[in-house]
């Protein structure tokens, strides 16, 4: 895949495609055949500082870690972005999604892992 704007993190998606976060400020999704499908910032209207870890959770939702605004954003399929972490984090960069609905931040601001219950599992 060539002319990324200084991509940093990427994450594979259920469906065979994959994310990219990237410096400039914009995180893009990519099909399994490597085709552009969007970007996060167009198709939401949502301004990044800093894009760093991305993961997609089970239900192809994409989460992004902001390391300049500190923050976990949830951008689901449908629907408007959800903010899940807006405070408790100095430099998040590193991002994962269990299938139990916890999310793994490493943050390296505080030289550690933090991990958060962003969805509570039906009985």
């Amino acid at each position: 895949v060539l002319n990324l704007q200084g991509p940093r993190y990427v994450s594979p998606a259920p469906n065979g495609g994959f994310v990219v976060s990237e410096e400039c400020g914009d995180v893009k999704v990519f099909t399994s055949s490597r085709k552009l499908l969007c970007s996060l910032s167009s198709k939401y209207g949502h301004q990044f500082g800093n894009p760093a870890g991305v993961c997609i959770d089970k239900d192809g939702s994409i989460m992004v870690a902001d390391e300049q605004r500190h923050t976990v954003h949830l951008f689901p399929e449908h629907g408007a972005p959800i903010c899940l972490v807006s405070a408790g984090l100095r430099r998040p960069t590193g991002m994962a999604c269990s299938s139990f609905g916890h999310l793994f931040v490493a943050d390296a601001g505080e030289n550690c892992v933090k991990v958060f219950k962003y969805r509570v599992r039906p009985p």
